[in-house]
């Protein structure tokens, strides 16, 4: 009797029941690669490392610290985007809200007006803070009345800035805007001067997202000649809005194809709506007309459902990568720069951020390379010395 012994396994081969040695041969090496077979997944098991659980412990560690996203909201009075941003979030962020009277608003200036909600939803908590815009665009003189607006988020990117500059890095705070809804009025005939202007002053600052506002004064046909109409204007005006990234190539053909229709729609015609009504026998949040039924989450009515993936589902963390790695990027190096032009002029820079004189870069490089020129002076003397060391003594 033959016994092989393999690890948790044990292959037993009687000899009597063979007639001869060949038959016995062919079944030895049957039982060997049998043996092998039964030890390889055994020492590839043990080849485990451990290293493929870090994307669990990241994703454990950011669900426990929670995330924040900061939306701005701009556009006149009227276009309703209290009710799209109650609509997206499923909260009511302006309970407090006072609607101005005609003569109030004759004297309104452009306000900064911050709401922060926690919202937790499934175990993930989400710090959720906008940025809203009263009097833009409202008042008959309406020239520079985005300068509060690009005060505000330049005002953000400083304030990171020098906390990432101070002592206590562990606990900043991120209050850049992360993206901005621009709401783009339905009864014009494409964008208006204050639009592009607006669009061309926060372009290199923030994600801008054009939408259509109030997409139901339109028709079907009506909405797809203002999407075109902006659309070019949009690149004729030279206006960055935000770019979706490309899909990789090892996505499959449908996520492909849901891509290709976000960057279709874009400006997105919206409608919002808090009201739930009934239609075709189920409650839906719409808006009830005599004439029929609005639905905000029926994607043939309106591109809610593609703004909300876009802006929560899908490209929520795109989009504070690229203010992180571009727009603050930016900032940053222009601050850096102003920073070394105003110390090469011999001038105390004027910064909340103590700073003390610095040579400039070619004062630096000449005084390393003078020591480095001595270094190497006093090294060649003791070599030298060490030299005439070694001669007098072979003359002694």
């Amino acid at each position: 009797m033959l016994v092989w012994r393999c690890v948790g396994h044990t292959v037993v081969l009687s000899l009597r029941s063979f007639s001869s040695w060949e038959c016995c041969f062919e079944l030895i090496s049957l039982a060997l690669f049998l043996a092998l077979s039964l030890a390889l997944p055994l020492a590839q098991e043990k080849q485990y490392v451990g290293f493929a659980t870090l994307p669990n412990q990241v994703h454990r560690k950011s669900v426990k610290k929670g995330f924040d996203f900061t939306l701005m909201v701009a556009g006149e009075s009227g276009m309703g985007k209290s009710t799209l941003v109650n609509s997206l979030f499923l909260t009511d962020l302006y309970k407090d809200r006072k609607l101005l009277n005609a003569e109030e608003r004759i004297n309104q200036t452009v306000e900064i007006i911050k709401h922060t909600v926690d919202i937790e939803e499934k175990g993930v908590k989400l710090k959720l803070t906008i940025v809203d815009t009263p009097g833009f665009g409202d008042a008959v003189n309406n020239n520079e009345c985005w300068k509060p607006i690009t005060d505000y988020i330049d005002q953000q990117f400083e304030q990171y800035f020098r906390d990432e500059s101070g002592l206590n890095r562990k606990n900043i705070q991120d209050n850049r805007v992360h993206c901005c809804l621009y709401f783009i009025p339905p009864f014009g005939h494409g964008l208006r001067p204050v639009d592009v202007e607006f669009m061309k002053a926060l372009h290199e600052k923030v994600n801008v997202v054009p939408l259509i506002a109030k997409a139901d004064c339109l028709t079907p046909s009506e909405i797809k000649k203002l999407k075109d109409r902006v659309r070019d204007e949009i690149e004729r005006f030279g206006i960055k809005v935000y770019q979706f990234p490309e899909c990789d190539s090892d996505e499959d053909e449908e996520f492909k194809q849901l891509d290709k229709e976000l960057k279709e729609c874009c400006p997105f015609a919206v409608i919002g709506s808090n009201t739930v009504v009934e239609a075709r026998g189920q409650r839906v949040r719409g808006r009830l007309y005599p004439w029929g039924i609005v639905e905000v989450e029926n994607q043939s009515h309106c591109d809610f459902v593609k703004l909300r993936n876009i802006l929560i589902r899908s490209h929520m963390h795109d989009l504070k990568d690229v203010t992180c790695d571009m727009h603050y990027e930016n900032y940053r190096a222009q601050c850096i720069q102003d920073m070394t032009s105003k110390l090469t002029q011999d001038n105390r820079m004027e910064s909340p951020i103590p700073m003390l004189p610095l040579p400039t870069p070619d004062v630096e490089t000449d005084r390393l390379i003078k020591m480095k020129d001595e270094e190497l002076a006093r090294m060649q003397d003791m070599l030298n010395k060490m030299q005439q060391q070694i001669h007098d003594g072979k003359d002694q």
